[in-house]
């Protein structure tokens, strides 16, 4: 291989056309748009990985959206426009998140996640739990995890932001400043505990 040769294929590696910028901004946009459309569709448990299953299948949805990202051939430049666009995109959506967790006038467009009481003092809260996504396994899990022996030892249980489940055991002092803004709030704490 002369040394023309080893440039243009290096430059075939490390380069992009042009033309294949806005394809590949484009297609890290629409990426993006499509994951965040599933996971307020199927809820944050989808990326927790509790299991050796979940974990290969999101290792097969960042192989499946950097394929599509990058395209073909796949160029080291390719590479870096399209992870520049989607940290664009977080910050975007981040920014936009805050924007909106001052406010409660737009709550339904779904940036702004709260955790949700799934379970308190002993029983699930069906409703909550339903709209979480969160089974029976997946609470079960989540108090062996915590060393829970029984159902009656848990005051509650937080399905949080990041698709994690919070449990706080029975008998444990919950400072109301802890739980102030968690959907389902008023399962955990007594009447008279004020939030104000």
């Amino acid at each position: 291989m002369t040394f023309a040769q080893w440039t243009e294929a290096l430059i075939g590696a490390v380069g992009i056309e042009w033309w294949r910028i806005p394809i590949v901004v484009l297609s890290a946009v629409v990426i993006y748009l499509v994951f965040y459309l599933l996971i307020h569709i199927f809820g944050p448990r989808i990326l927790t990985g509790s299991t050796s299953f979940d974990a290969a299948v999101i290792i097969m949805l960042g192989a499946v959206a950097g394929r599509v990202v990058i395209g073909h051939p796949p160029t080291l430049a390719a590479g870096v426009i399209g992870l520049v666009t989607l940290v664009l995109m977080e910050v975007i959506f981040g920014a936009l998140n805050t924007a909106l967790s001052r406010s409660t006038k737009y709550p339904a467009l779904g940036l702004n996640k709260r955790p949700v009481v799934v379970f308190a003092h002993g029983k699930k809260i069906e409703h909550y739990a339903r709209r979480a996504r969160v089974t029976d396994q997946d609470l079960a899990f989540a108090f062996r995890r915590s060393g829970i022996a029984t159902r009656s030892q848990v005051q509650c249980a937080i399905m949080e932001p990041n698709g994690f489940i919070s449990v706080i055991r029975e008998g444990e002092n919950i400072d109301p400043l802890l739980i102030k803004g968690v959907v389902g709030q008023e399962f955990v704490l007594p009447e008279d505990d004020s939030l104000d």
